[in-house]
């Protein structure tokens, strides 16, 4: 026998995600893994090491994923391409096979029961989002959009939690029209070049 997998581990992965995102960290058992990924308990220990291995590996598989959405969205202006990130993530259409919210919003919230290895990844998923405003904003200084003046870093995390905000509260009862006005408000926000004169 070789030693190749005899499964597809991307599937494993993103049965996994599902898992985590659907019943956060502490309460996805190991019992819960191996019936969505279709693995043994000893295979997913051969592998992953514990539960806090895959949960690792899971978690960036999520924030892959956002990134790329995240970065695929790109408008002439800064602005814009703010806005439209922002207005992506609203809800689609409902679809019972995907777990609302974020995956990495409800580890955030329950860091206590993380590992500290499983608490840095949460942390460097939160810097690549934020990142990804922060690339935006930074283009809109270069293209005059924005005064060099401004706290780009604040406004950074600002815009990161409006999206936090898109994604996390329609499962609370906001409706398309709120997020519509949150996103409206939020971008009234937006620093003008003849306000920081």
């Amino acid at each position: 026998m070789s030693g190749k997998s005899q499964y597809d581990e991307s599937t494993v992965i993103n049965a996994a995600v599902g898992v985590f995102w659907r019943h956060g960290f502490a309460m996805a058992s190991i019992s819960d893994l191996t019936e969505a990924t279709g693995l043994s308990r000893s295979s997913i220990y051969q592998r992953f090491g514990d539960k806090d291995g895959l949960f690792n590996e899971s978690l960036e598989c999520y924030v892959d994923r956002v990134i790329i959405r995240m970065k695929s969205i790109r408008k002439p202006s800064a602005k814009a391409s703010i806005e439209a990130l922002l207005r992506d993530f609203f809800p689609r259409d409902p679809d019972a096979t995907r777990p609302s919210g974020c995956l990495l919003f409800r580890s955030c919230v329950e860091k206590a029961d993380l590992s500290t290895i499983a608490q840095a990844s949460v942390n460097k998923g939160v810097s690549r989002q934020y990142n990804v405003f922060l690339e935006i904003l930074k283009s809109g200084v270069s293209q005059g959009e924005l005064g060099e003046n401004v706290d780009l870093e604040a406004l950074a995390w600002y815009y990161f939690s409006i999206l936090q905000g898109v994604v996390n509260l329609p499962p609370a009862g906001a409706s398309f029209e709120a997020l519509n006005n949150l996103v409206d408000i939020a971008m009234s926000a937006w620093p003008k070049l003849d306000e920081l004169m």
